[in-house]
């Protein structure tokens, strides 16, 4: 497959219009089989559920060109299950995961030309979503949903290395006890744009999100889960029923208990313990690990052991050997990898 003619390396993380999506409707209590599609555009009335009353959700994947040439996917059957269980907290009708699968490797496939090459830092970012297309005006589900995957070429996450970053603790809450946060809902994001809008004019990179009932306990940033790694190296991720759960820190507590073997805890972790840990960061889709140098709050400040040069050792272990499995050039645990053909 011959690639396009971009500047890999010049790309940012943003949105480039490649040549195939799929769009599949539900009408009539039933999902249709759903197609390739030349056309981005979407057209809907002015009363469309998601625009009333934001039912909407989606997911966010990657397609890697490997080291021995081939296309791949990683753990695709993770993101079917989370926008299943997200669709149905929004009262939403979950697409069939095994076609979800399905879709997401047609449309890599035909667009495989954008899939860029490995070693060039960048990927294919792959978005599916779904939302209430017909009209509603009274507070209710919608009775019809389309669901629509495009993808996107996206470079490094990081020019130039991924650089501690500095955060703050917000004076927001991000979730409710009992609420959404544990699902991947477009209300959730649109909750936090503020925030971050915020902490951005304050000069950090992200916020730290307490628990909304004690604001005592870690949760997550507004896109990515925490880990952070104690002086003995052991890797500690927050528990919590308010916190999305990431397919990429699921798999980097499994890469580090069965693969590296350190050990792991996933459970609640206190603000006030954070002082104690010796490396920080936050994982996700995008950038895999993103390292913390710092976090800023009222009262002071917390600098890692780590330092704001570079990775701490254990994170860049758990970031190396995760890509590492990403491009091919280490074993992947079973179905972890789906291959596109």
């Amino acid at each position: 497959m011959e690639k396009k003619n971009i500047d890999w390396a010049s790309i940012g993380f943003g949105y480039v219009k490649t040549d195939k999506r799929f769009v599949a409707n539900y009408k009539n209590g039933a999902w249709e089989e759903g197609g390739l599609t030349e056309d981005e555009n979407i057209v809907l009335n002015e009363c469309a559920g998601v625009l009333q009353y934001a039912q909407t959700c989606f997911e966010g994947l990657k397609a890697y060109t490997t080291e021995d040439g081939r296309t791949v996917c990683f753990r695709p059957d993770l993101n079917a299950k989370r926008m299943h269980d997200t669709a149905l907290r929004l009262e939403m009708p979950p697409f069939p995961e095994d076609k979800f699968i399905e879709a997401v490797k047609a449309v890599v496939k035909a667009n495989e030309a954008y899939v860029p090459p490995y070693g060039s830092g960048a990927t294919l970012y792959i978005r599916p979503y779904m939302f209430g297309s017909n009209p509603v005006i009274g507070v209710k589900p919608a009775d019809e949903y389309q669901f629509r995957i495009f993808a996107t070429p996206v470079g490094p996450y990081f020019k130039g290395g991924a650089k501690p970053i500095t955060i703050t603790v917000s004076d927001f809450d991000r979730a409710a006890p009992h609420g959404t946060g544990h699902i991947k809902a477009g209300l959730n994001y649109a909750m936090s744009l503020h925030a971050i809008v915020t902490a951005h004019n304050n000069g950090f990179a992200e916020n730290m999100y307490l628990d909304a009932a004690t604001r005592t306990k870690v949760e997550e940033t507004g896109g990515a889960n925490f880990i952070f790694v104690t002086k003995d190296g052991t890797v500690v991720t927050p528990k919590s029923d308010s916190i999305l759960p990431s397919i990429t820190r699921r798999s980097i507590m499994h890469v580090a208990e069965h693969v590296l073997g350190l050990k792991v805890e996933h459970r609640e972790v206190t603000f006030e313990e954070v002082k104690d840990f010796a490396e920080c960061g936050l994982c996700g889709t995008a950038a895999v690990i993103s390292p913390v140098g710092k976090i800023v709050y009222k009262d002071g400040e917390i600098a890692f052991p780590a330092g704001m040069e570079e990775m701490g050792p254990v994170t860049k272990k758990l970031y190396d050997t995760l890509t590492g499995i990403q491009m091919g050039r280490l074993e992947a645990p079973e179905g972890w990898i789906v291959e596109i053909d």
